[in-house]
C-alpha cells in the first residue's frame, strides 16, 4: 500500500491535513478544486515538499516519518513526476530526452525497456524531432516516457492534461489507459476534471481546502453525497458499472446492462460484452408515480424511494433503490412534497438518453 498521513501548515493560513492508503497498482486520483492541496500531496511524496509532521510509506518502506526522523532524499525515492507542462529539453531530440530518463535511473535492473515505452506511447515516429515541432499531446507522451525510463517505483502525474484542448486530451487518454493497464505501476493522478477521473481512476481521494472529503473506489466516492462540496450540486450523480449489451446502428445508440436493468445511451465504441462506466447526474433523473406513456424519454426504471433529504433552498435529494444498486435524483422540494415521496414508495425513474455520460474502462477486471 501507499500510506500517506501528513500535516502541513503554510504562512497565509493554508493548512493540509490528509491521511489515506492507496493500492500499489492502478490509478489513485487526487480530485478537487484549485487550492485543495492535491499538488502539495504529490510534491510531499516526491520529496519536493517536506511535511511538518506525519508519515509517507510504500509497502511499509518509509519515505518520510517525522516521529523517526526519516526523510529519504528525492533521488532515492524513485518517483517519476509528470508536470502539467512537459518540461522537455528543447535542444535535445525526442530520443535524447527519453535517454536522459534512462541515464537518471538509479535502479540496478531496468524492467521498463526503451522499445516498450516507445511502442506503448506511440512515439516511434517522433524520435528524431525536437520538442518545439510536437503537439501538446505528443510532448506530454514524451514526458511520460522520460519519467517511465527512469525506472520509477510509482508515477506522480500533476494535471497532465490541463494545458491541452479537448482534441489533444482525446488523443492522449487512450495512451494513459494503456499505461495504467500494461505497466502495472502505482499512479497518483492529480486532476480537477471529472471526465478524466471517471475514465482513468480505480480509487479517488477527494479533497477540499486541505481536508479529506472522501476516499475509496471511484464508483463509491463519485456517487457519495459527501462529494457535493467538491463537484458542486449540479454535477452530483451516480457512477454505474455496466456492460455493453447491444448497438443500434440505425440510430447510433447503445444499450448498457447494469444492476437495475438497461440504459440506452449515445453509441459507445466498444464491443458487445465490454465493461463501461456510465455516469448519471442526479439533476438528470426525473421521478414519476406511474409508468409514463408516450414520452420521449427512453430510460424508464422501476425504483423504490429509499431516502428523501430536504435541503435548504428549493432542492431535495432522493436516493432510489434500483435493482441491487442505488440511483441519486435531485428534485425540487415542491415536487418531493407534491408527489409525497417517502421511503418505501414505488416510483419510476426517468433518464434521458442524451443525459447519460459513458466512459470506457476496464472496470470489472480492476474493481
Amino acid at each position: 500500500m501507499i500510506e500517506i498521513d501528513i500535516r502541513i501548515d503554510r504562512p497565509g493560513g493554508f493548512s493540509l491535513e490528509a491521511g489515506f492508503a492507496a493500492p500499489t497498482s492502478g490509478v489513485t486520483a487526487l480530485f478537487g478544486r484549485s487550492g485543495a492541496g492535491k499538488t502539495t500531496i504529490i510534491q510531499s511524496v516526491a520529496g519536493v515538499v517536506r511535511p511538518d509532521s506525519g508519515r509517507i510509506a510504500i509497502d511499509g518502506e518509509p519515505f518520510f516519518d517525522s516521529a523517526r526522523g526519516i526523510d529519504v532524499p528525492i533521488e532515492a525515492r524513485r518517483a517519476g513526476y509528470v508536470f502539467q507542462d512537459a518540461r522537455l529539453f528543447p535542444h535535445m531530440s525526442v530520443e535524447r530526452n527519453l535517454r536522459y530518463g534512462e541515464r537518471r535511473s538509479r535502479a540496478k535492473e531496468r524492467p521498463i525497456r526503451f522499445e516498450a515505452v516507445v511502442e506503448l506511447l506511440g512515439i516511434g515516429h517522433l524520435l528524431a524531432r525536437r520538442p518545439h515541432t510536437l503537439s501538446g499531446g505528443e510532448r506530454q507522451r514524451v514526458a511520460i516516457g522520460r519519467a517511465l525510463l527512469a525506472q520509477p517505483r510509482l508515477l506522480l502525474m500533476d494535471e497532465p492534461l490541463a494545458a491541452l484542448d479537448a482534441a489533444r486530451k482525446a488523443e492522449i487518454l487512450p495512451y494513459l489507459e494503456r499505461l495504467r493497464d500494461e505497466m502495472r505501476l502505482p499512479i497518483l493522478y492529480v486532476s480537477h476534471a471529472i471526465d478524466e477521473v471517471l475514465r482513468l481512476a480505480d480509487m479517488v481521494v477527494a479533497l477540499r481546502e486541505g481536508r479529506l472529503v472522501a476516499a475509496g473506489p471511484v464508483g463509491e466516492v463519485m456517487s457519495a453525497p459527501e462529494i457535493l462540496p467538491v463537484v458542486g450540486r449540479f454535477d452530483l450523480g451516480t457512477l454505474i458499472a455496466c456492460t455493453v449489451s447491444r448497438h443500434d446502428e440505425r440510430y447510433g445508440l447503445s444499450d448498457l446492462a447494469f444492476f437495475g436493468g438497461s440504459l440506452r445511451v449515445p453509441r459507445v465504441e466498444m464491443p458487445i460484452g465490454a465493461p463501461v462506466r456510465a455516469r448519471v447526474r442526479a439533476r438528470d433523473v426525473a421521478i414519476a408515480l406511474a409508468r409514463p406513456e408516450e414520452v420521449s424519454v427512453s430510460n424508464l426504471l422501476l425504483a423504490t424511494v429509499e431516502e428523501v433529504r430536504l435541503l435548504e433552498g428549493p432542492y431535495a435529494d432522493v436516493v432510489l433503490k434500483v435493482g441491487e444498486g442505488h440511483l441519486a435524483a435531485m428534485v425540487t422540494r415542491e415536487s418531493a412534497e407534491r408527489l409525497a415521496l417517502r421511503p418505501g414508495l414505488a416510483v419510476w425513474a426517468m433518464i434521458k438518453t442524451v443525459a447519460v455520460d459513458s466512459r470506457t474502462t476496464d472496470f470489472e477486471a480492476r474493481e
